[in-house]
């Protein structure tokens, strides 16, 4: 067999061997916070979040000037041929004000795209993918309960995308326009208790002049089984621009396909200060239908998958195998 054969074999085999459902009878959303899940929508199925914001900034500092304005995050997603795989489109808009301050008053009126992304993400691990198949110990109490080390290890997936930034955008470095590369490693760990942490490492507008690196942290947890909170760190370095931002906020499961969430966001220098606040939502049309196999032969059924995915439902589950005692998922 040939070396492009051989992989090619390699490839057909490892889709397969990782054809496993994500699919979740409740909404798989992003938000609250600006985090992305490890896991996908599902296939067939195409969701939107979005979220208005109000934003103020103040530096004091040598050039001082304040902003006022408002925006919104967007986002689109849509799983294809595999579980594994989601597509998606998102950016934020945003239009303001900047008013020098120092010496002379003067006012910049702008409006722009901060960031606008088209990408796709795949999963390439999930410890949780096998845990529904595991059957109790009927004869001991202790090897039910003893720690699992595959709890340690998170779900993994990776995203490669390009941005695209106008000509002159007051949001960008001087000389940034037109597409670059962006890339991303999404890992999340579903703990006990109704928690859930995400991180996301990122490498964004690769080979520019605002080549950024990021990291976001956010722990998400449940207290009732439509409620939940979050909190949220994300630091950005670049030569441009260079902060730590806090998010605190939660989020309510309005229905299967609806979720509502609200956060503030804030950080603690002045070179410029932030303070935003926003309002969400997201939803879902469901188009998903999974394929069971059993003894050969091959039946659909729609909503019949029910892996771990992000944020509001993982707690949600956690939450309810916690009251509930039952060995079952919420979603």
């Amino acid at each position: 067999m040939n070396p492009f054969k051989s992989t090619l074999f390699f490839l057909i085999s490892l889709i397969s061997t990782q054809a496993f459902s994500q699919y979740t009878d409740v909404i798989n959303s992003n938000r609250p916070g600006v985090s992305r899940s490890a896991f996908s929508v599902g296939t067939n199925v195409a969701q939107l979040e979005v979220g208005p914001y109000m934003i103020k900034e103040e530096r004091t500092p040598a050039t001082s000037y304040d902003v006022d304005g408002l925006g919104v995050d967007f986002a689109a997603r849509y799983g294809l041929l595999w579980e594994q795989l989601e597509l998606n489109i998102e950016g934020t808009f945003q239009s303001d004000t900047k008013t020098y301050t120092s010496n002379i008053s003067a006012e910049d009126k702008r409006a722009n795209f901060k960031y606008l992304t088209v990408g796709a993400k795949y999963l390439v691990y999930d410890p949780y993918k096998n845990s529904e198949n595991e059957k109790p110990n009927l004869f001991s109490w202790k090897a039910n309960h003893r720690f699992k080390w595959k709890s340690l290890l998170p779900a993994v997936s990776i995203y490669a995308g390009a941005n695209y930034d106008t000509e002159n955008n007051p949001y960008t470095a001087p000389g940034v326009e037109g597409f670059s590369p962006k890339i991303m490693i999404a890992t999340q760990h579903n703990l006990s208790g109704g928690f859930v942490f995400v991180l996301n490492l990122i490498k964004d507008r690769i080979g520019t002049e605002q080549s950024d690196f990021q990291y976001i942290l956010t722990l998400t947890h449940s207290f009732s089984p439509k409620w939940v909170i979050f909190g949220e760190t994300q630091g950005i370095q670049s030569d441009f621009y260079a902060d730590n931002l806090f998010r605190f906020g939660g989020g309510y499961l309005w229905s299967k396909n609806f979720q509502l969430d609200t956060a503030v966001t804030f950080n603690t220098k002045d070179t410029p200060s932030v303070f935003g606040v926003n309002f969400g939502m997201s939803y879902r049309l469901d188009f998903h239908e999974d394929k069971e196999i059993d003894n050969g032969n091959s039946s659909k059924g729609k909503g019949s998958g029910k892996n771990k995915s992000k944020k509001t439902t993982d707690v949600i589950e956690e939450y309810n195998k916690k009251n509930k005692r039952k060995d079952q998922n919420f979603n």
